[in-house]
């Protein structure tokens, strides 16, 4: 009777149980949340490098890491004395002598970024010497990598005169015109600065056989009738500080019967390539255009 009993109560109590989940409200399984990671990780990323071009500040690292090209430091000797000009030279895989292509920094020293135009323009023929202007005045006589921030940089740049960086050229360009694979010929593409310092060594360099500026201003127009290289100009469309310069110097250099070839690239800004993801697309379009023109011009008259 007992057993009975007990059996009576467990099948109730399951009963009940039973009941009880029937009844219940169901419990609203959750929705998986989608994740917002791999959008953010994307938007992230910089985007894919075209390897036709010189690479963009963000995919500077990179490049230099990945390029099958001989690049090395060299210091290069001043004859006035001091400490020597810590430059970065880069090789063409080729059979035949190269001309040289002095790269000239922006105001923000010697970088990645510079050194990864200089590989791309080894990657054209051409042997790419990028020196380090403000070499031997920063730090325990360091340059560039010796200066803890931009700003100092900035401010050892714009101390250099015009007549210390036309000497410190001068010797950059004597050591690669006398390596056993250069050609004899010799060439200055500078940015910002240096494009300005480009334009400006066309003048004080009678020997160069040609010169690129990226988006620097002219020399004085009395100081124009002593150039004797081609100068090709490549300008953003919204950089008015520099780009309003072009036509009074295109005037003058035509006047002068001096070749002066300008390019304003329409929407792009200032240090267009080395910011080639800015501005909406225009500026990876000004690198797009102006590149290709660079190479065209150094292997005509290097």
């Amino acid at each position: 009777m007992r057993i009975l009993l007990i059996s009576a109560a467990l099948l109730l109590t399951a009963s009940l149980h039973s009941l009880a989940a029937q009844t219940a409200p169901a419990t609203p399984k959750a929705e998986p949340v989608p994740s917002a990671a791999p959008a953010a990780a994307a938007s992230a990323m910089p985007s894919a490098r075209d390897e036709q071009l010189p690479p963009s500040e963000k995919q500077a690292k990179a490049a230099l890491g990945s390029s099958p090209r001989h690049g090395e430091y060299v210091d290069v000797k001043l004859p006035s004395g001091g400490a020597p000009i810590r430059t970065w030279i880069v090789f063409p895989e080729r059979k035949e002598k190269a001309g040289v292509v002095i790269v000239i920094h922006e105001i923000f020293g010697l970088s990645d970024w510079l050194r990864g135009v200089a590989d791309q323009l080894a990657k054209e023929g051409f042997i790419a010497v990028a020196p380090d202007l403000i070499s031997g005045l920063g730090p325990n006589g360091g340059g560039t990598a010796s200066v803890a921030s931009r700003d100092d940089v900035v401010s050892l740049v714009r101390g250099l005169s015009l007549e210390d960086t036309t000497a410190r050229l001068n010797a950059v360009r004597d050591y690669a015109l006398h390596l056993p694979a250069a050609n004899g010929k010799s060439a200055t593409i500078g940015f910002c600065w240096g494009g300005g310092k480009s334009f400006a060594y066309a003048v004080a360099q009678p020997g160069l056989n040609a010169a690129v500026v990226y988006y620097g201003t002219p020399p004085e127009a009395a100081d124009m009738a002593r150039i004797k290289a081609p100068v090709l100009g490549l300008y953003g469309g919204d950089d008015a500080r520099v780009t309003t310069t072009v036509a009074p110097a295109e005037a003058e250099m035509k006047k002068l019967d001096k070749m002066y070839e300008p390019h304003v690239f329409e929407g792009a800004g200032h240090g267009f390539l080395r910011a080639q993801e800015d501005r909406g697309g225009a500026n990876l379009k000004a690198t797009q255009e102006a590149w290709p023109l660079t190479v065209a011009f150094l292997r005509k008259r290097l």
